[in-house]
């Protein structure tokens, strides 16, 4: 069956986690988990951590800021409901390209 709608677009991450996993101490059993992925976990990053301006970081990934503003905005949802539920927090998945280096877009001139 074919997927509906406009295929989406891979998003630009410039550093992979260096921890994948976060779980609360303190609460018996195990808790329930909660998938941040990898465009949001970059998302929170540059805007969060970075210091960068949405427009900034939108740039950065290669994205709208419309688009950006909503990812950062789930994101940010995400991390709320397991730090107050007392969920663990897994960063894994979605469509992203890891990038250490973006060669930024040059026009060439052409001189006579």
């Amino acid at each position: 069956m074919r997927t509906r709608g406009r295929p989406r677009k891979y998003r630009i991450v410039k550093l992979d986690p260096k921890i994948s996993h976060f779980s609360p101490r303190g609460k018996p059993g195990r808790p329930d988990e909660i998938g941040l992925k990898m465009d949001e976990f970059e998302a929170l990053r540059l805007a969060d951590y970075l210091d960068l301006t949405q427009k900034e970081a939108a740039k950065s990934m290669r994205i709208s800021q419309q688009t950006f503003s909503r990812i950062l905005r789930k994101a940010r949802n995400l991390v709320a409901k397991g730090i107050t539920t007392g969920s663990a927090i897994r960063i894994q998945g979605g469509q992203y390209v890891i990038s250490s280096r973006i060669e930024p877009i040059r026009k060439e001139i052409k001189t006579i």
